[in-house]
């Protein structure tokens, strides 16, 4: 008999994990499946797919040239570790035991990961950034690289709204549930993607991902936000293991989906416990993992900032300017780094004495509060990236207003009054008003 591929020794072993028996803890909820399976459409997730992407062309990256992120919700890293599917996962990727969210509470590290910075924000209110602020589309569509983003049950492509209720598929007799809320939605906080005629169409549902796959049309930078309840925000970490089960295990047996040249990145927004340090069990999986290095761990100091950096290391990507330069914060995934050259900070070493604490749940300057407002401000323009492709900036940016030409924070709620900034106001839940630099603002 032949050896097995990997892809087959692969389903080999996750087909394991799904014998396994999980014992729910107390919840108000028991999963189940919205669909089939994850690439059957469903009247479930509201709306069918009435449209499919055109990606096809494919820009060959120097270590992969898919890479996908699926994000859940709050949990501290023993919690996952411990659960047998997560278990499973590990011993089929590398698991990353030293990968930091970068603060609490969610919509701050969402906004960052794709943002590069969460530019003071401290809780999880509706915010809009001005359409001059770059993000990691502008550095991919820079080298004509495909992307979307796939919510669980968002109303419809490109939806704009604080959260959405849909039928409780779970329990019909019900009311509505609200699985999908904004604040895990990063891309449409971005005016450069949610006012774009063009780039809004990419910020899509569940049925519209099943259709790309089918259609074989599947873009090449991906991020996935399940549900509020598969994610494990409304439930238990057994629940989301669940929805791994149904949805993420079929996946990666799928060469549609996992292609030879895949990177899947499974991680958590966030840990559960404020008190102690923001680490979070991540892993990577997918056939672009090596497979000497599958089930082994990597404890290199990673954030959320690392998959910036990682994607602009594996295509030669020019950087935000922000965090996601900092190479302090910012590792690139280390099978990664050897192969494009790039070479990783050590944390702590003699240089960094210890480990940066990403537990914040204070307030610090920025754009996106009111308690110490600060304008957006300019990128470092001279910071050097994973990608050694230069910062990227996008037009109507003020070059000139860089961080240390910052005015001092402003309380703008104790100070009651319109300033000179409050050009173009940027509102959290309709209470609080969030001015950002008229120089700044789209």
């Amino acid at each position: 008999m032949p050896p097995a591929t990997p892809l087959l020794a692969l389903s080999l072993a996750l087909s394991l994990s799904s014998s396994i028996h999980l014992a729910y803890a107390a919840t108000a909820q028991v999963f189940a499946p919205p669909s089939r399976g994850p690439l059957v459409q469903s009247a479930n997730y509201t709306s069918f797919s009435n449209n499919t992407l055109r990606d096809t062309r494919v820009v060959k990256g120097r270590v992969f040239d898919r890479v996908i992120q699926v994000w859940l919700e709050n949990t501290d890293f023993e919690t996952a570790a411990s659960t047998p599917i997560f278990e499973s996962l590990a011993e089929q990727g590398v698991l990353l035991t030293n990968y930091n969210s970068v603060t609490h509470p969610s919509e701050p590290n969402y906004i960052a990961a794709v943002g590069g910075d969460f530019f003071g924000a401290h809780d999880d209110n509706m915010y809009h950034i001005p359409s001059n602020i770059s993000t990691i589309v502008d550095l991919l569509e820079d080298k004509d690289i495909s992307w979307a983003t796939y919510q669980e049950n968002m109303a419809e492509d490109a939806y704009y709204g604080f959260n959405y209720a849909a039928p409780n598929y779970a329990s019909p007799t019900s009311p509505a549930y609200p699985y999908y809320v904004r604040k895990h939605n990063p891309l449409v906080i971005f005016d450069a993607i949610s006012q774009d005629k063009e780039r809004r169409g990419r910020i899509r549902t569940f049925n519209d991902f099943a259709n790309d796959v089918v259609n074989g049309t599947l873009p090449q930078w991906i991020f996935v936000t399940p549900n509020m309840v598969n994610d494990a925000h409304d439930t238990t970490i057994d629940f989301a293991a669940s929805f791994l089960e149904y949805w993420l295990l079929p996946l990666l047996t799928d060469p549609r989906v996992n292609s030879p040249r895949t990177l899947v990145l499974l991680t958590f927004d966030e840990n559960e416990t404020f008190g102690k340090q923001n680490r979070v069990w991540s892993v990577l999986l997918g056939q672009a993992v090596p497979l000497k290095l599958r089930g082994t761990t990597d404890d290199t100091l990673y954030t959320h900032y690392s998959t910036l950096s990682t994607v602009q290391a594996n295509w030669g990507l020019k950087s935000l300017g922000r965090q996601d330069t900092n190479a302090t914060v910012s590792n690139v995934f280390s099978f990664v780094a050897e192969k494009t050259g790039y070479k990783n900070v050590e944390v702590p070493s003699p240089g960094i004495p210890r480990v940066p604490q990403f537990n914040l749940t204070g307030v610090v300057p920025g754009a996106l509060t009111s308690a110490q407002f600060t304008p957006f401000s300019a990128p470092n323009l001279k910071a050097k990236g994973a990608g050694h492709g230069g910062v990227l900036i996008r037009p109507g940016l003020n070059e000139k207003l860089t961080v240390d030409k910052l005015p001092k924070p402003v309380n703008m709620l104790a100070l009651n009054k319109t300033t000179p900034w409050q050009m173009s106001p940027r509102t959290t839940s309709g209470k609080n008003i969030i001015p950002c630099a008229d120089a700044n603002c789209a």
